[in-house]
Parts: structure tokens; sequence; C-alpha cells
């Protein structure tokens, strides 16, 4: 029974959060586990996400027990999900089978979003918001629905950041030699594995030369598939460059970026890692809902959001456009020149 706030009555004291979904998704995840944790001392909090994700999930503090959708599909998914004993199932990212397994489980709370018609039969609780429409952050909207749980407070984007108790672990021996002593270390992730409109290889290539000063190590990051692409366009062959397209595990990533002074990347997961890292993160966006900066920048004691045209026309009227394409190399050069010192 809920109490007089709406709220369930009894205070839970083991929920799992459920985000099968991508890193930059699993990271503006992570201060809901941070509120949870603040709002119910001692509370344990499982996190469902996706295997890949799983070295993200291991650099939260909040996160106590980690299960994979994939370690759930090649077992008996009820029979795990009902051993783990949770009070609580949050479904932050809608799942239909996930939800299906949670409800033959027998978990006594199944929270989700009411825009799902398989949540009607298998939640006990749903939250009625649209996120496509909202003016909120995406972290901000992951809050919503811990509504049967706790009255939610109002809280920023920067307050969010605070609370997504990451921190990388130190580089392993291999990268650590690439970040040299008195000399910044900036990584070009150019790709997004299509999760993002891109910048564009040639404002990267251009951002490399304007680096060639000698006082930064550039280092480029990506998957070997992107890799492949953007070695036909960069110019890699640089005194300070070093190409770590393909060769560096998502744990080595992050240790990577914990030790680096800056990141530049489209809205993608190595700029929410970088931003939850406190480095200086530089996001370069469209301004265009849902994938503007509005929903999804990055959060972070140093984290900035660049878009060319705040005001652009098509972007406005929700049309494809590369007005991204007009940030200038020159702009992104600037913010890590005036990167804090690390």
């Amino acid at each position: 029974m809920p109490n007089s706030n709406g709220c369930v009555a009894k205070t839970p004291e083991h929920i799992i959060l459920s985000r099968p979904d991508s890193i930059g998704d699993v990271m503006l995840t992570l201060p809901t586990a941070g509120l949870l944790k603040r709002a119910f001392p001692g509370i344990r909090i499982t996190f469902l996400g996706r295997t890949y994700t799983r070295p993200v999930l291991a650099c939260c503090a909040h996160v106590d027990e980690i299960i994979t959708l994939e370690d759930l599909q090649a077992d008996d998914p009820i029979a795990c999900l009902r051993a783990i004993q949770a009070d609580a199932l949050v479904h932050v990212f809608p799942h239909k089978a996930v939800a299906r397994w949670a409800k033959a489980a027998g978990i006594p709370i199944r929270i989700g979003t009411s825009h799902r018609w398989w949540h009607w039969t298998t939640c006990t609780h749903r939250v009625a918001f649209s996120r496509k429409r909202s003016p909120l952050h995406e972290a901000q909207l992951n809050l919503k629905l811990l509504a049967p749980l706790l009255h939610v407070p109002t809280i920023g984007p920067g307050e969010l950041a605070g609370l997504s108790g990451f921190s990388a672990p130190p580089p392993a021996q291999r990268i650590a030699q690439w970040i040299g002593s008195g000399i910044c270390t900036v990584i070009l992730h150019p790709g997004s594995k299509g999760s993002a409109v891109e910048w564009g290889l040639a404002n990267f290539a251009s951002l490399i030369h304007l680096l060639q000063d000698g006082s930064y190590t550039v280092i480029v990051t990506g998957t070997q598939a992107e890799a492949e692409h953007y070695r036909t366009v960069l110019p890699l062959n640089g005194p300070h460059i070093v190409d770590a397209g393909g060769a560096l595990s998502l744990h080595e990533l992050i240790g990577l970026i914990g030790a680096s002074t800056a990141l530049v990347a489209a809205s993608t997961g190595p700029l929410h890692i970088a931003a939850a890292c406190g480095i200086r993160a530089i996001g370069l966006f469209s301004p265009r809902r849902p994938i503007h900066p509005g929903r999804w920048a990055p959060i972070g004691a140093d984290a900035h959001a660049l878009v060319a045209d705040p005001a652009c026309p098509t972007c406005a009227a929700g049309k494809p456009c590369d007005c991204i394409h007009r940030i200038s190399p020159m702009r992104v050069k600037e913010l890590i020149d005036a990167a804090p010192t690390r």
C-alpha cells in the first residue's frame, strides 16, 4: 500500500535498475543509483545491463552487483531474477522480455513507463511521462521512474553529476606511456557507431593540425571498424599522435580517459565517461530534438556542449541537418587550450 506521499510504504532493501542499453545511456542512469543510495542508506542496488557495459558499471560505487541481459538469456532468467531476492525492479529502459521475467519471478514492486503497452500487464506501478517531448535532461527523466519509491526532488544536471559515483581505474601500463609528463593529453573520438550526428572527419583532421604545436599528445580512439574508416582521412603521422583505434578494451579506454586532460566527441559513451571523470569533456551536438544537448549534454564539473547554431531553422523543424559540421575546429581548440592542467 502507498503512504500519504503516494510512495510505497515499506522502504526497499534491494532494487534492480534495468537498463540493457548503450554506454552513454548507462552513464546517465548512474545518478539514479546515487539518489537511491542517498535516500535509502544501506540499500543494495543490482544493475541489469548489457555485457559490454559491465566495465562501466564496475566503476560505479553505487552498484553492488551486476547482471547482464546476455547472462539471463543464456540461463533460466526467471530463476536468476528470483534468486536475487529484490524488493523492486525499475525498468529505466523498457525491455519486453525483462518485464515478463520480472513478473514471473515475483519481484514485488515493478516500475515502468506507462508508454509501453506491455507494462500494463507486467508492472505494478506505471509512471506517465514522455521523454521525447520533455525539456528535461535524460538523467533527470530517469529519476521520474523513482516516484513510486520516494519523493523525487528537483535536481539540476550539475547536482546529478555529483551523484554518479563514477571513478576511473588507473591507466594500464602500456597506456600510461602515452601520457607524457608536462604535456596535455587530448582524446579525439570521431565516431559514434551511428548513435549520433557526427562532426565529420574533415573537422577532426583540422583539429589535429591545430593541436600539433608540441603542447599536446593527441590520442585517437574508436572501434576497429571506425579506425579503418578514419585512417583514410585523418593525419596520424605526427610526432605526438597515437592511433589507438581498435586497440583498447572498454576498461582500458576508461582508464585512459580518466588520466587525460580533455576528450572531444559527439553524443556518445566516451563523452559521458569523460564528463563523469571530471576531465574537460567537449561534446559536439545538433540542436535538433530529441538529440539536442538539453537532453543529452554531458554532465560533469568540466563538461561542455557545443552547437553551431542553437536557432538552426532546419533543426527547429525537426529535419535532418548537417549544421554540426559548422562548429569551428578553432572554437574546440580554444576550449582545449583553456582546460585546467591535470
